[in-house]
């Protein structure tokens, strides 16, 4: 299928530019998605997620959030580029890689209700939009490692997470300590492993992304444009 969306580059507020995949809503406008990237970049399963969003109705804007580092970082699963999604990641610190994420955000807000979501390390990124960014409708956030770092900070927007009961990375444990610290958030836990949502992985488990996809599609509907 034909790539739907375009890539444009933006300034951050820092002056540094960087990149965004974005993609027009097809039919009626349900609102706006800032989708963020896995920690191996804005690569095509991330792009086809945009496209499927969009063709749902969201318009849909990807950062390229390591573009600081490396522009146009786009990784295989491979054990280097690994090493090198993980070195890329570790060179942002929050406040710049939410600077970003609101920006897009706020190229959003004046159309309608905004919303996000993000897988790994981009899962994590959600989590902490939720408790800092301004103007978000409500966050579905899969399998973000480095939530429970950020656990004792509050969403301020209606928040899901996804987790797998499998994941090597992020043991129940650290899954327990989110549920305990925000019992009024769904945290929702699949028989699967990390990265399960992701069709090119091989921890690929096609009926809970379905299930997980409902939830976040469900979540996203409650507040989007009538």
């Amino acid at each position: 299928m034909a790539r739907q969306g375009m890539t444009m580059a933006v300034q951050g507020r820092d002056g540094a530019d960087f990149d965004i995949y974005h993609v027009a809503p097809a039919g009626k406008r349900k609102g706006g998605l800032v989708l963020i990237q896995e920690i191996f970049g804005v690569t095509d399963h991330i792009k086809d997620l945009c496209d499927r969003y969009a063709a749902d109705g969201y318009e849909v804007l990807a950062p390229s959030l390591y573009d600081r580092g490396e522009r146009g970082f786009n990784a295989t699963y491979e054990q280097e580029d690994i090493d090198r999604s993980m070195e890329l990641a570790g060179q942002f610190p929050p406040d710049t890689v939410l600077n970003d994420v609101q920006l897009c955000i706020d190229r959003l807000k004046d159309k309608g209700p905004v919303f996000m979501t993000g897988y790994c390390w981009g899962g994590a990124v959600c989590w902490l939009a939720a408790c800092r960014c301004e103007n978000l409708a409500a966050v579905s956030g899969y399998y973000g490692r480095l939530i429970v770092d950020y656990v004792d900070e509050t969403p301020k927007c209606p928040t899901i997470l996804h987790f797998g009961r499998h994941d090597a990375s992020i043991p129940m444990s650290d899954v327990d300590k989110v549920k305990e610290a925000h019992p009024d958030i769904p945290v929702h836990v699949y028989d699967a492993g990390h990265g399960f949502n992701s069709d090119r992985r091989k921890d690929y488990n096609e009926q809970c992304a379905e299930l997980a996809g409902r939830r976040t599609s469900d979540l996203f509907l409650e507040y989007a444009a009538p």
